[in-house]
């Protein structure tokens, strides 16, 4: 039988959650999760996670829509539909690249900000359907929450209340 059980301690001020984390991180125990309704300058460093590779994968996106730019312009311009517009041939991309800088740079910025905001939400699991992962909505309003999967309740509950915690709750993994 296990006794492995999910520990919420729900705060009311960010500082407060961050005394706590610090405290946590003090006595050695490990914080599954926190919930906060707006971002806590410096509780990723507290809680040790590491940098993000959104960034990375932005650029990928952006190089990717860069190719298409380049691809899309050549051919239609200079392959598929070459024109004499006003007097000057454009039958040679690199000739005529000042033109088709914006067209490449609008499909870059395209390609990264759609493909980035589907990578967060399939990468958070946050896409239609998907279950709502937040234990206590009232983390989207005002309230912040610590989470912890545990063995020692007692230890983790004494030391919510002395960090100010406003509620604890305990629930079976």
């Amino acid at each position: 039988m296990s006794t492995t059980k999910i520990v919420y301690g729900l705060y009311a001020d960010d500082d407060d959650l961050m005394n706590g984390v610090k405290a946590f991180n003090d006595k050695g125990i490990k914080i599954n999760e926190v919930y906060t309704p707006f971002p806590v300058h410096g509780l990723d460093k507290a809680l040790g996670l590491r940098k993000t590779r959104i960034s990375d994968a932005a650029f990928i996106y952006a190089l990717y829509g860069v190719t298409i730019g380049i691809t899309v312009t050549w051919y239609i311009m200079n392959h598929d539909w070459a024109q004499n517009i006003g007097g000057k041939p454009s039958y040679s991309w690199v000739d005529n690249f000042p033109a088709f800088i914006d067209p490449m740079f609008e499909l870059m910025v395209f390609c990264a900000a759609h493909m980035m905001s589907l990578t967060f939400f399939v990468r958070n699991k946050m896409y239609p359907g998907a279950p709502a992962q937040n234990p206590d909505p009232r983390t989207t309003d005002d309230k912040f929450l610590m989470e912890f999967v545990t063995e020692d309740v007692e230890s983790v509950k004494q030391l919510l209340i002395e960090t100010g915690v406003e509620e604890i709750t305990v629930k079976d993994a």
